[in-house]
């Protein structure tokens, strides 16, 4: 080797996986959307107590600012644990996880239930949040999810009355295609939840027919 050559030391770490990198950004971008977003939430709140402003509380206007200003909570509390930073040792509990489907149900068309005991690490809840955004992207006309735990792991059980049907971007989830298309940034979902199960060793499963579908692992 000539002295331009560049030694890697094998004792320091290599370069983080493309989904690992993706979470820390959502993370870092949560983190910094979550104060300004808490704190236009705070002034209305303080609009509403104010005497002066007590007629335009009640105007629909301010209802809708409400309103979009939750959503945008909502929507970035999914986000934040769907496509965020998950150690090891993080845990959530159950009602954590619920208060997270609730979100889904005010910022989308699915209607969600979980059948589950005890809690439950944050990786598991990541991989939920995923799959859930997966059949959501099946289902835009809505439908029911169940979310249920078993002996063998997590099943996400969907019902709708039609779903929409792509198999070359499902085939993420098992790699079944020999060239799977590059996803759009609506569809990145299927291949963060296909990085992330494999990095932790989860074996994806999965099932689309004109009415429902299920993603398990």
């Amino acid at each position: 080797m000539d002295d331009l050559t560049i030694r890697r030391d094998a004792s320091q770490p290599g370069p983080l996986a493309p989904e690992a990198l993706a979470a820390l950004v959502t993370s870092r971008l949560c983190h910094d959307l979550v104060s300004p977003l808490g704190a236009i939430g705070n002034g209305l709140e303080l609009l509403m107590m104010s005497g002066d402003f007590a007629a335009g509380a009640t105007s629909p206007e301010f209802a809708l600012i409400t309103e979009s200003v939750e959503a945008a909570r909502a929507r970035l509390r999914c986000f934040r644990m769907a496509f965020g930073h998950a150690s090891t040792d993080q845990r959530i509990s159950l009602s954590e996880l619920s208060a997270l489907l609730s979100d889904v149900e005010r910022t989308g068309r699915l209607r969600l239930r979980a059948e589950a005991e005890g809690d439950l690490p944050r990786r598991e809840a990541r991989l939920i949040m995923l799959a859930l955004m997966c059949l959501e992207t099946a289902m835009p006309w809505g439908g029911g999810v169940l979310v249920c735990r078993g002996a063998s792991g997590w099943r996400l059980v969907a019902e709708a009355s039609r779903t929409k049907r792509d198999p070359a971007l499902w085939s993420w989830l098992d790699g079944s295609a020999p060239s799977r298309s590059e996803p759009g940034p609506s569809e990145v979902h299927f291949a963060l939840l296909a990085g992330f199960a494999g990095r932790e060793g989860r074996v994806l499963a999965w099932e689309l027919d004109e009415t429902g579908g299920e993603i398990s692992f």
